[in-house]
């Protein structure tokens, strides 16, 4: 089974993801009345992103995930902030609503939704993570490295347990899962825009430089050697780019650049 992970971006996206919120969350969870439309749409003061699975190009499941811009959280429907073991400041993310059809149940398509929601909150520099998981497949977000509050509390026909962590903490975590990751990316078309892997810090070609020479004393070379080296682009860089360099160039020349450069790429 080939499945694709990327973005809800389109009107019909967020169409599917509400039927089929509808078809989960009140015609079989019962958590919230059935409605004549077969819609279910979210929480107008909760505002995110989706990430959506589709085999054959139909939905197959979708996750939430709350930015710290948000109005509020969903677990604020449940829980007040001070009763919780959770920090809440800038930096904070959510992974919510984690739904798979029915028919997809049992692959692994949930596994898929989670790490995809973990890259792209690691993607987005966030520094902590929670979410409310369903106490039947609640070993998916422990095995994720999330840990368990201790609180939890039952909607509809769930009981619901939170769980939150450090991104550095999963980060290290994911490790010792580098075969099974292996296998998802092999199996699964990742069209989020990010990478499937967390980077490392910091890349080092130099192949190029050993036919220039480390001492750059045959730049001339530099026209008929190609240089594809892994920093290196093979277009010119952008004029603004070019004078923004050009006036902080004393500066920059002194200066390392920052660990993960967010304001640098944007």
């Amino acid at each position: 089974m080939k499945m694709s992970i990327s973005i809800a971006s389109t009107a019909t996206d967020r169409e599917n993801i509400f039927h089929l919120r509808h078809d989960v969350y009140a015609e079989e969870l019962k958590q919230y009345e059935s409605r004549p439309d077969g819609v279910l749409p979210d929480s107008t003061d909760i505002r995110g992103s989706y990430i959506i699975t589709c085999v054959d190009k139909i939905l197959a499941g979708f996750v939430g995930i709350t930015p710290p811009g948000s109005p509020r959280y969903s677990i604020d429907k449940y829980f007040t902030r001070d009763e919780i073991p959770i920090t809440f400041n800038s930096r904070l993310y959510e992974i919510r609503a984690l739904t798979v059809r029915r028919s997809f149940r049992g692959s692994q398509i949930a596994s898929c939704l989670m790490y995809a929601a973990f890259r792209w909150i690691q993607a987005c520099g966030g520094e902590h993570v929670m979410s409310m998981g369903r106490r039947d497949v609640v070993d998916m977000y422990l095995r994720l490295g999330l840990d368990l509050t201790g609180q939890s509390v039952k909607c509809g026909a769930v009981t619901y347990d939170l769980l939150g962590a450090e991104v550095n903490t999963i980060t290290s975590g994911l490790k010792q899962f580098r075969y099974v990751l292996d296998r998802m990316e092999r199996r699964v078309d990742w069209q989020l825009g990010i990478t499937f892997r967390h980077p490392a810090e910091c890349y080092h070609g130099g192949a190029f430089f050993d036919s220039i020479g480390d001492q750059v004393d045959n730049l001339n070379k530099r026209r008929s050697i190609i240089n594809a080296d892994v920093l290196d682009a093979w277009y010119p860089p952008a004029p603004a780019a070019q004078r923004a360099l050009r006036e902080h160039l004393p500066w920059i020349m002194r200066t390392s650049p920052p660990t993960r450069a967010n304001g640098l790429k944007k």
